[in-house]
């Protein structure tokens, strides 16, 4: 792979775009070169904000691209090069921001991140020059983002692998296109607090979902910090009452609830931020799972029953989960109907169809689209096992929850 003529290639085509500048580093922070005409100022900025730091310190653990945010808003997105397998250059995208922001929201961010190390006329140009720095819609910079690392690994991933330097382990959370349909947003909202009802631990790819169509909460604020607290905080308030609906006691709910909101407003940055409504969501998807979960079930069995939860979208086998139980095959299949009061074959069957329900009932995708996600063979396949298990076809299903 000519990873230098794959960049020369990627900056132009960024900058067909928007005026998102490139930087590269060594292994040791060293900047290497960058397209950008303010190079000096913004690469101090970049230091001074702690960004290049974390940058490094990520890069040691994780090879995946990486968003690094910061108090003030500005954002810099970066992938990783490795020659023999060894880390080499670090390619930077940057900066920009989210969101409109104010210059009093900057003013106030220098007391806390620059202090006095810098200059009153640095200062000033650095401020004249953030009136030049572009906004970009988060579904844009990640695809960005995606290119770059495609560029210099060959690799293609999803937007959900993006990381953030704050969290290695976590998805990212951050703020989305600002142009909404709003009924495809309430509707990934309702399969989301479902998922959170059922403690259903199958629900990334609804996640990635509803982050692709929705900025949060609208407000016209112009801190950004302020704005994503309040949109995180308002997740966290609505997961918590489905939690309850789910079967999650209110003291444990609303308890759990508060202490993940006390740490939204304790958060100083972005970044820190954005670790947040994926630990809480997928703490309370558990918590609720945990009180589902039949206590009559046998340990081997309880695996197997999470492993089919959350493989629905593949072809589930009897020998794969034998061997998740220790269990041989023949053996496992007895204990399973033994414990849960079906076949194998059956649970699993009526697992997907519960969740093609919820798929019919809250998302826009189609029967074709729904059956190809869920491992079945053929739509024929699909809707005969859906009218087994409810009575009626999809067709008749979606049209009956839409009325």
């Amino acid at each position: 792979m000519d990873v230098l003529q794959n960049m020369s290639l990627f900056k132009e085509l960024v900058r067909c775009g928007s005026d998102i500048y490139t930087w590269c580093y060594d292994t040791n922070g060293y900047l290497l070169e960058s397209n950008c005409p303010e190079q000096e100022l913004l690469a101090t900025a970049f230091s001074f904000l702690g960004c290049k730091e974390r940058m490094l310190d990520y890069w040691r653990e994780s090879s995946y691209p990486v968003t690094l945010g910061s108090g003030l808003g500005l954002v810099w997105g970066a992938a990783f090069e490795y020659q023999n397998e060894e880390p080499y250059r670090a390619w930077v995208l940057g900066p920009f921001f989210y969101t409109d922001v104010s210059m009093k929201s900057i003013e106030n961010g220098f007391r806390s991140y620059l202090g006095l190390e810098v200059s009153i006329a640095w200062k000033r140009h650095f401020i004249q020059t953030l009136y030049r720095i572009p906004t970009l819609p988060y579904l844009v910079y990640s695809r960005y983002l995606l290119m770059l690392h495609y560029c210099l690994t060959g690799q293609s991933l999803a937007i959900s692998d993006l990381k953030t330097a704050a969290a290695l382990s976590s998805p990212k959370q951050v703020l989305v296109p600002t142009e909404r349909d709003r009924h495809k947003v309430w509707a990934a909202e309702q399969t989301l607090l479902q998922m959170v009802r059922n403690g259903d631990l199958d629900y990334k790819s609804a996640l990635n979902t509803s982050q692709m169509l929705s900025n949060g909460v609208p407000l016209q604020s112009k801190d950004p910090l302020r704005q994503s607290k309040t949109t995180v905080n308002v997740f966290c308030s609505i997961v918590c009452r489905a939690a309850i609906e789910g079967g999650l006691s209110p003291e444990e709910a609303y308890a759990l609830g508060d202490a993940y909101i006390q740490s939204v407003e304790n958060a100083a940055t972005l970044d820190d931020l954005m670790t947040i409504p994926i630990s809480m969501y997928d703490d309370f998807i558990h918590r609720v799972h945990k009180v589902h979960a039949n206590p009559k079930l046998s340990i081997p069995v309880q695996k197997c029953v999470d492993y089919i939860e959350m493989h629905l979208h593949e072809r589930i086998r009897a020998a794969d989960l034998a061997l998740i139980a220790g269990y041989g095959e023949y053996y496992l299949t007895q204990k399973f109907r033994e414990e849960t009061g079906y076949s194998f074959s059956d649970y699993v069957k009526f697992a997907k169809i519960e969740r093609a329900k919820l798929l019919l009932q809250n998302t826009d995708q189609s029967i074709q689209e729904i059956a190809n996600s869920l491992g079945f063979s053929t739509r024929s396949h699909f809707s005969q096992s859906f009218k087994q298990v409810t009575g009626k076809s999809p067709a008749q299903f979606k049209a009956s929850v839409m009325k």
